[in-house]
């Protein structure tokens, strides 16, 4: 069978096509955009961010409006969020953030509530009022442990 220069040619097109959607669908997996930073920095200090990473979604009633960009330790031991948000946004300074899960053992991310405050959150702002992860292995804990203690109390009659 002789070689065909049309057959290869198309070959090596269709190659070269599913490597770039092998590359674009790692990017896309991956967590990155190329729509860049939204530019609206906020932060928040939470007690415990149970499993909280960067690049989590920020949402708002289920519509995301940004992503976490980083998460350190603050001067008081609390851990330390920097939210990287849509620049439109207009947040009342009473806003509040809490971590919550997507389903019961899903990822976590941050759900913006907003306040009825007319002043607004400006970049470089924290937000004053945060509601840290709730562990499913405390609740466990705490429940167990509620359960051996009540039955140990019936038992000492």
């Amino acid at each position: 069978m002789s070689r065909s220069p049309v057959r290869d040619l198309l070959v090596g097109v269709f190659v070269l096509i599913g490597f770039a959607a092998l590359a674009y669908l790692s990017l896309a997996v991956g967590g990155l955009s190329r729509q860049g930073p939204g530019g609206f920095l906020l932060t928040a200090d939470f007690d415990e961010l149970g499993g909280l990473k960067t690049r989590a979604p920020v949402v708002i009633s289920g519509v995301k409006v940004g992503q976490v960009r980083s998460i350190g330790l603050g001067d008081d031991y609390r851990a330390h969020v920097t939210l990287d948000l849509d620049p439109r946004l207009k947040l009342p300074k009473d806003t509040s953030a809490s971590i919550v899960t997507a389903g019961l053992l899903g990822d976590r991310y941050i759900s913006l509530q907003l306040g009825g405050e007319q002043d607004e959150l400006k970049s470089g702002d924290a937000i004053a009022f945060t509601e840290s992860a709730v562990l499913l292995e405390r609740l466990l804990g705490k429940l167990v442990h509620t359960t051996d203690t009540g039955s140990d109390a019936g038992k000492s009659e």
